[in-house]
């Protein structure tokens, strides 16, 4: 497994294997659990070669002190690494993947009016920033990322669809602790009591999916963030139903085929976001 932290040395070693097979490409910020190796361990399956970028991304914070406590933990996520097949590691700093400032804008619609993008204006926009130029230097036939992300994930397929990028976006199902927190790296911030509360969210949600048929729309909601704010511990920043295509809030459920609930949760310090899919 190679490490690399230029680009053009990264780019070089990509140019011996593009011609004689598929390429796969897992983009992170690194903190890598359980839920990253899933992806990377899917595409070393599915490509001749698999790239994985390790990179905090500054033009997504719109919180500098989010920004600033973001775990970076290169030399853990490259033994996690090791034994998943994965080819190359691409561990750039900020100056070689942002030697001028980026100035592009993005118009991902209303993909971005909502949820993540109404609570972190500009986000989406550094999202596309770095995602664009990865996919630029890896040239990837496919990238992978995690359903937990689900309004990401959208508008990466929006990125690509407005640069006209040839790269297949591949989603994947949510990794779980056995409590069933959606694992993620902001996970190690949380402290002893935010941690072992924090499951709440999805058992909440799950108790929405089994309700949902004797309840409309509102009432789901309403339930399911009185629930989680029951505990001291936690604060619903938002809990919307949305149809699973454009990402608008439903007011009934016959308006989706496959309605899906975002929440984003404040437990502590610590901002966690997840979702369910109402069948």
């Amino acid at each position: 497994m190679r490490i690399e932290k230029t680009k053009e040395s990264m780019m070089a070693f990509l140019e011996e294997k593009r011609g004689k097979g598929t390429i796969g490409f897992v983009p992170t910020m690194g903190a890598l659990h359980e839920g990253h190796l899933s992806l990377v361990r899917r595409s070393v399956k599915e490509n001749d070669c698999t790239v994985v970028s390790v990179f905090v991304n500054p033009t997504q914070f719109n919180n500098p002190e989010d920004l600033k406590t973001y775990p970076r933990t290169l030399d853990a996520d490259v033994e996690l690494l090791k034994g998943t097949g994965c080819d190359l590691v691409f561990a750039p700093s900020v100056e070689e993947m942002y030697p001028e400032p980026d100035q592009r804008t993005f118009d991902f619609g209303d993909l971005e009016t909502v949820m993540e993008g109404a609570m972190r204006p500009g986000h989406f926009n550094g999202v596309g920033q770095v995602v664009s130029r990865l996919f630029d230097y890896v040239r990837p036939d496919r990238a992978y990322f995690g359903m937990k992300d689900f309004q990401q994930v959208a508008v990466i397929k929006k990125l690509v669809e407005l640069l006209n990028m040839n790269v297949e976006i591949v989603s994947c199902d949510i990794i779980r602790e056995k409590d069933g927190l959606a694992k993620s790296s902001r996970n190690l911030l949380l402290t002893a009591e935010h941690r072992e509360i924090a499951p709440l969210i999805h058992q909440a949600m799950k108790q929405a999916v089994a309700e949902h048929q004797t309840q409309t729309v509102k009432e789901t909601i309403q339930k399911t963030i009185d629930v989680i704010n029951e505990s001291p511990l936690l604060e619903v920043e938002y809990f919307s139903i949305v149809n699973d295509r454009t990402l608008q809030p439903i007011e009934k459920w016959e308006e989706a085929m496959s309605p899906v609930g975002c929440i984003a949760v404040q437990a502590g310090e610590v901002r966690l976001i997840d979702n369910i899919v109402f069948k």
